[in-house]
């Protein structure tokens, strides 16, 4: 029994759609089960309501071998540790008391890096990977980068103004990774139930970018002009507070840029193992392309 978490959005939809062909049962964990395809719904079990709360995780871990864990977003959080580690309690409560044996959890890189300890959102990740390897289950903690699909939530701002920005600067070479890499990477994990102890799995795509190099490459694509402006932190937080986002989590992002800025996101040394096949240019291709031009 494989359970998923967060099973509509953007990274565990297509986790579960990679797992669908397996013969493995699938179980999931879903607040509004009628955002599942009517297809999927047919194929698996669903368990209602949030994976914070201890009765919902307790049923839905019974009987599980592996989980696929991802703590989704939570913007107007009063504390990053709130949003990551107090979210994850009850689950890791659950994981021993279920005898759940593999988890497989989005996290991200900066373990061991000089910041990574004054890093906002990475700081809050690290420790609930922390936690989670403290109940004794086996567990691949997936570092992150950025994500290239983050991008789209500047498709206003490439459509109308040609123009997307960030506060780091634009000629900074990082990895970044598309989420259908990560997707795959996570469905082979939870299929494969021989491995065992307490590992990092970096997932960091095919190449190291800049933001200059993402701009021409989105030029090229769309075949208009595209550029990347680097902002101050200070216009960043106040774009995000300007959405919403609480002040906590609004500086828990900007902390996190800072860290890249320092090196959080090249420290780890790219192997074949952690080199996964979407390009840049393809998901501009296949995914912003059709988000832009419509």
């Amino acid at each position: 029994m494989i359970v998923v978490t967060a099973p509509t959005g953007l990274i565990g939809h297509q986790v579960l759609d990679n797992l669908l062909d397996s013969f493995e049962p699938i179980r999931v964990i879903a607040r509004d089960p009628s955002r599942l395809p009517a297809h999927t719904r047919e194929r698996i079990e669903v368990v209602q309501g949030s994976h914070s709360d201890r009765d919902v995780v307790t049923q839905a871990f019974a009987g599980a071998d592996s989980v696929f864990w991802l703590v989704p977003p939570d913007p107007r959080a009063g504390s990053i540790e709130s949003a990551y580690v107090d979210f994850t309690r009850p689950a890791c409560e659950a994981f021993k008391s279920q005898g759940v044996k593999r988890v497989v959890g989005i996290s991200t890189l900066g373990r061991g890096t000089p910041c990574a300890a004054h890093a906002g959102l990475v700081t809050a990740s690290l420790a609930m990977d922390d936690l989670i390897a403290s109940t004794g289950v086996s567990y691949r903690s997936l570092a992150m980068p950025s994500f290239m699909d983050n991008l789209l939530r500047q498709v206003e701002s490439i459509k109308k103004e040609g123009l997307f920005s960030l506060p780091i600067p634009g000629g900074l070479k990082q990895p970044s990774c598309a989420t259908r890499d990560i997707a795959e990477v996570c469905a082979r994990l939870l299929l494969d139930h021989s491995w065992s102890g307490v590992e990092s799995r970096p997932v960091l795509g095919p190449e190291d970018l800049s933001y200059n190099d993402m701009a021409r490459i989105m030029s090229e694509v769309l075949g208009t002009p595209v550029r990347f402006q680097q902002i101050t932190g200070e216009a960043f937080k106040a774009r995000l507070l300007a959405r919403g986002m609480s002040e906590a989590m609004a500086q828990g992002y900007l902390d996190m840029l800072v860290a890249y800025n320092q090196g959080l996101a090249t420290a780890e040394l790219r192997t074949p193992e952690s080199t996964t096949p979407t390009s840049f240019r393809q998901w501009c291709e296949e995914v912003l392309g059709p988000a832009v031009l419509g």
